[in-house]
């Protein structure tokens, strides 16, 4: 029997996988300001589509005892199928009785961002397995570079390309039915990648459920990690380090969308999915590779400053941004430099996690500190609409510029764990890859 050529499925598995991260963590917020609907409830009930990113390292034994990785790929994604295809039915009635928002709208499309939310934290546990089970040690580290292109592609098309040909379809069908018909692309979009995988993935014989997946394993990872030596350092530098960020990024949202009368920059939706969702979004690539370059040629260490320095000084962009409100060239400058800054603060982050990720359960420690990274980000992100409001645009972002300072006080703390010196010595031999993704 011929094998499957990796090419056949890892672009089209990866992208598939980017998609819905990017929907529901990020289009969801476009399509909310949209609507109309205050910046407050947006970012608190939003905020909470956090939550299974969180949560998927409590179910991920569930993922390796029970059928295969195969099975929770295809599943996943028949899944995230049926929940566009629910939103849609939701945003085309709402158009054909009422033409506007309502609350039995947000209530079912937030429904639906929440069941595709625990969907896709699920293909994310099968795909990274489905990954190391299907493919030789070779093709791993031929692909591990392709698989985050498409990855980010995705985070592209989505947030970019999407609502910017949603912003064009404005002009011909009324709101909802524009959104609708982008959710309706999207639902067919998931349904032919299912069919698709379905008939191209290999089944390797490895990819069978685990016997022992679940029990003392499961809490020896949680114990192992949280007794680690410098474990304060750890969770303070994982919850602080994009303090900032999760301020701002929901509320970024409306500041551009919103009319200028209410002291917002009132951008299309066409220029904020050119500006923000296709030039941004390519930023961070070219920050990845960027940053995953100087990494491995001059070591974490002494990179964290500068990289951190990069995710802090957007802040203050955005301060000044809301005092002056400058037009759509300077203000899409400066949005890029944000994303490319942030491209490069992360990949430092993906290799703070890969550093303290060690030894038997490495990788349930990795995905523990993302999640504790998605609290992190949960937390601020629900609160900063309500702050918004009562400060107003101007104030919000000049209290988040100087809140964001609090990430420097944490750098010191972590040049005083040891096992981070020693492993640097092993990963500067290799170069970095781009980042992860979640």
């Amino acid at each position: 029997m011929q094998k499957t050529s990796p090419w056949a499925f890892i672009p089209s598995l990866y992208f598939l996988e980017g998609l819905p991260y990017i929907l529901i963590n990020a289009v969801s917020v476009v399509l909310y300001t949209d609507l109309g609907l205050p910046a407050d409830q947006i970012t608190f009930w939003t905020g909470w589509l956090y939550l299974p990113w969180i949560l998927k390292m409590f179910w991920s034994p569930l993922v390796d005892s029970r059928s295969t990785k195969r099975r929770w790929l295809l599943g996943a994604q028949g899944v995230l199928g049926l929940v566009c295809l629910g939103i849609f039915a939701a945003l085309f009635c709402s158009g054909l009785h009422r033409g506007a928002a309502s609350s039995s709208l947000f209530a079912w499309t937030l429904l639906g961002f929440w069941l595709g939310a625990f969907a896709s934290a699920t293909y994310d546990i099968a795909a990274d397995g489905y990954y190391l089970l299907a493919l030789s040690v070779q093709d791993q580290a031929r692909f591990v570079g392709i698989r985050t292109i498409f990855y980010r592609l995705a985070m592209i098309a989505g947030s970019g390309l999407l609502v910017a040909a949603v912003g064009h379809g404005k002009t011909f069908f009324p709101l909802t039915i524009a959104w609708a018909g982008a959710f309706l692309g999207l639902g067919l979009l998931f349904l032919l990648g299912a069919w698709w995988h379905r008939r191209i993935l290999p089944a390797p014989a490895a990819d069978r459920p685990a016997a022992h997946a679940q029990g003392p394993v499961w809490a020896d990872a949680f114990k192992t990690y949280f007794t680690q030596s410098n474990i304060l350092y750890i969770l303070l530098f994982i919850l602080l380090y994009r303090i900032g960020d999760a301020l701002l990024e929901k509320t970024v949202v409306p500041f551009l969308l919103r009319p200028q009368a209410e002291g917002a920059l009132g951008l299309s939706l066409a220029s904020y999915g050119l500006l923000k969702g296709t030039l941004g979004l390519s930023a961070v690539i070219a920050g990845n590779l960027a940053g995953g370059w100087l990494l491995s040629r001059y070591g974490f260490k002494r990179c964290i400053w500068p990289f951190a320095l990069a995710l802090i000084l957007p802040n203050f962009f955005y301060a000044y941004m809301a005092w002056a409100l400058p037009g759509p060239w300077v203000a899409g400058a400066l949005i890029t430099l944000e994303h490319f800054g942030n491209g490069l603060a992360m990949m430092a982050f993906s290799v703070f996690v890969m550093y303290i990720s060690q030894g038997a359960y490495k990788t349930s420690h990795y995905a523990i500190s993302t999640g504790i990274m998605a609290l992190g980000m949960m937390g601020p992100s629900m609160l900063s609409g309500k702050l918004q409001m009562l400060w107003g645009y101007e104030k919000f972002f000049l209290f988040t510029a100087l809140f964001s300072l609090v990430s420097l006080l944490i750098i010191p703390l972590i040049f005083k764990i040891k096992s981070i010196e020693e492993t640097e010595r092993v990963f500067r031999q290799h170069t970095l890859q781009l980042g992860d993704g979640d």
